[in-house]
């Protein structure tokens, strides 16, 4: 009990970190930094550096993937960049969520360059830290019971982190606006952000110490069936890796469709709802739902296996969005569309994560050597592509009907609202759909034959036998 509660505190601390970053790095620049006439340069040039780092990053993570492989050192190879990572992000975060004192306006140009390299200083450390933290999934254990558990506790820990920030963000914003700028409890000011920002970095790398000090990786004779990974074998473990490209295929649009989505909630509730108070209830029902979900997924596992869940999760997913679209300012309509729409992602999650921790040892089998953080270290770039994109769609929403500063509902146009529901809404239901698609028709690795792959692994090492696939009918029947 006590390695699971460790690795959830520590994917606790990460998500509220990602969520902080992914989500409300736009509102805080479009609410708090550049709220006035003219500022929509300034924003543009924000989206754009963040999009771009985000994207140049799809060739540095398997790099970063291929660093953490090779590491080796007494405490293992994932601990040490857990905890690195995390501190080193965690105090960027802190400047990120500031207007580095003053530049924001009476330097702009340096402001922009400080921002870029504060970005991509907190992009490369959050990714090995990242890596590294879910990397320790395929090296607790080889069969799909005791990854399950540990993928159950992981994403619990992940999942509350990234409700409680939900939650506690603007109360929190408002608490320490009122205690740090002496303004009327209810108004937000940039202090208060970085209240909230401390809070978070806090339990980033607080999390990752209690995962470091109480979680190690084991060793069997698979995971012995390594060597160095160079730049080629890094490309080569994803490329010829055919199941867990396909698994990213659907992965990506899932994510995008849901961090869109998600990144919109917030000026949902303060820009149509006009309550941007009431968005405290997201987390709250997520939190609680979320719990839920994945305490649900070890049985829902063994019942209906994971392609049924996933493709039973968008499904879930889309009566959300029907629901969105049906709710008008219906606060009651909007917190059940929010229920449907989040309960299944938590699962949808955990298979996707599963099926790509079993494709470890698929890619072992198929390319003749193993890769752990190589091959998980796509489930992250995903995310972050994701969140790039979102990013960038975020901003340019924002500022194209109008959602920035102190606008109300009122002054959001008819077009502003159509424009909003086609993001929001409209292009996330068909890339959801096109997602389960693929997810139904090509991803065949399933647990059982997951099972069938870890037995001809053994068979093969115990035998001193050549480990790279020639069995033409294993490999044809997961490809």
């Amino acid at each position: 009990m006590r390695k699971y509660l460790a690795y959830a505190f520590g994917t606790f601390g990460h998500d509220a970190f990602y969520n902080t970053l992914s989500i409300y790095f736009m509102m805080f620049l479009t609410s708090q930094l550049f709220t006035n006439a003219g500022d929509e340069k300034m924003v543009g040039i924000v989206t754009t550096m963040v999009v771009v780092i985000r994207v140049g990053e799809i060739m540095f993570d398997p790099m970063i993937g291929g660093v953490v492989d090779n590491t080796k050192t007494r405490w293992g190879k994932f601990r040490p960049w857990i905890m690195i990572g995390s501190v080193v992000a965690s105090i960027g975060l802190l400047f990120l969520f500031s207007d580095y004192f003053g530049l924001a306006w009476s330097n702009p140009v340096f402001y922009l360059i400080l921002l870029t390299i504060t970005f991509l200083v907190i992009d490369v450390f959050y990714s090995f830290s990242d890596i590294a933290i879910w990397s320790m999934l395929p090296a607790v254990g080889l069969d799909s019971k005791t990854r399950t558990r540990f993928g159950t506790a992981s994403r619990i820990g992940s999942t509350l982190g990234a409700q409680v920030v939900i939650i506690i963000i603007t109360p929190a914003i408002m608490l320490f606006s009122h205690w740090f700028s002496k303004v009327p409890f209810g108004t937000q000011t940039r202090a208060g952000w970085t209240g909230y920002v401390l809070i978070v970095a806090l339990l980033c790398s607080g999390g990752a110490l209690i995962t470091c000090l109480n979680l190690k990786e084991q060793q069997n004779v698979i995971r012995d069936n390594v060597k160095h990974t160079t730049l080629g074998d890094i490309f080569r473990a994803i490329i010829g890796n055919k199941q867990l490209l396909w698994v990213a295929a659907s992965y990506f649009l899932f994510a995008f469709s849901y961090v869109v989505t998600n990144s919109l909630l917030m000026y949902y509730f303060r820009y149509r709802l006009g309550n941007a108070g009431a968005y405290t209830w997201v987390g709250v029902i997520t939190c609680v739902l979320g719990v839920i979900s994945v305490g649900l997924f070890p049985a829902l596992e063994m019942l209906i296996h994971r392609k049924a869940i996933y493709i039973g999760g968008i499904f879930f997913m889309i009566i959300g969005y029907v629901i969105f679209l049906l709710a008008g300012q219906s606060l009651g309509l909007v917190l059940l569309a929010v229920a449907f729409y989040f309960f299944p992602y938590p699962l949808i999650f955990l298979a996707t994560l599963m099926t790509i921790t079993d494709s470890v040892e698929y890619g072992q089998l198929i390319n003749g050597t193993r890769n752990e953080s190589v091959t998980l270290s796509v489930r992250p770039l995903i995310d972050k592509l994701a969140g790039a994109a979102s990013n960038g769609i975020v901003g340019i929403v924002a500022v194209m009907v109008g959602m920035t500063g102190n606008a109300k509902p009122s002054d959001i146009s008819a077009t502003g609202v159509s424009q909003f529901n086609m993001v929001m809404f409209y292009i996330p239901i068909v890339l959801l759909v096109i997602a389960a698609i693929i997810f139904w028709v090509k991803v065949t690795l399933t647990e059982k034959k997951h099972d069938e792959i870890v037995r001809e692994l053994e068979k093969r090492l115990a035998n001193g036998q050549n480990v790279e696939a020639d069995d033409a009918d294993l490999a044809g029947e997961t490809n």
